[in-house]
């Protein structure tokens, strides 16, 4: 499970979201008043945002391009942008915007996550690492920047510290069943069936619902009915 995208490509937009011909309505008065009158970033950010939303990755970014000519450090048009640019690829101009904001704007989490999954596009893993290893020094109470790391840990083989992560996310978001699912797979395919199921166990008790589980208990249950079969083989 590889949290760092299921995290990013929630869209990280702030606006409600509508069907595609109330975005097309919307982009032509948005067009319709930044022609009819003085500059306005707000117009603008409003109609880069309806771009975004029609996936006309390229029209945003020429939005932005206007209002980072005039704002240089506005932070919503170099996070959008540098999210524009990764959807059509271009992973260098996105790196280049996230780390612009990161200088002014240290804290912001979202950035620092971004960064990170476009360096990990880049097949930069241990700069990644290194991003999400500051995020969680600065954000140590959020959930998602231990699961985000664990992922990518994962990815790296490193799988004690991606471990520890995900026990640390299941602690800060005890309900959150991913995180679980997500350390007992890894339990599973280092063949730690006891401790697959100590998990599950533990989150149950916790009050996780255990619907939400049972795909995991079966996996457990399956794996020692294996390890049984296989140790009677042997004999």
């Amino acid at each position: 499970m590889r949290l760092t995208i299921v995290f990013l490509l929630t869209l990280w937009l702030s606006t409600e979201r509508t069907d595609a011909q109330n975005w097309r309505d919307s982009l032509t008065y948005f067009n319709r008043e930044i022609a009819a009158g003085p500059w306005s970033t707000n117009l603008h950010q409003r109609k880069a945002t309806a771009n975004l939303q029609l996936q006309q990755w390229q029209y945003a970014i020429d939005e932005y391009d206007l209002i980072l000519q005039r704002e240089p450090h506005n932070p919503a048009a170099l996070f959008y942008r540098a999210y524009a640019n990764t959807h059509l690829r271009r992973y260098q101009l996105a790196q280049h915007d996230y780390e612009s904001l990161l200088q002014f704007a240290p804290r912001h989490m979202q950035a620092r996550l971004a960064l990170a999954y476009v360096l990990q596009l880049m097949g930069k893993n241990m700069e990644a690492l290194d991003q999400l290893n500051q995020t969680v020094e600065l954000h140590a109470d959020s959930a998602i920047a231990y699961a985000t790391r664990a992922s990518l840990e994962r990815e790296m083989k490193q799988h004690e510290p991606a471990l520890f992560d995900w026990q640390r996310a299941s602690e800060l978001d005890s309900q959150n069943a991913d995180y679980i699912a997500s350390r007992v797979d890894l339990l599973l395919s280092l063949k730690r069936n006891k401790e697959a199921l100590r998990v599950l166990d533990e989150a149950v008790e916790r009050g996780v619902d255990r619907a939400r589980l049972n795909e995991w208990y079966v996996k457990c249950r399956k794996r020692k009915r294996m390890a049984a079969g296989i140790s009677l083989g042997r004999k």
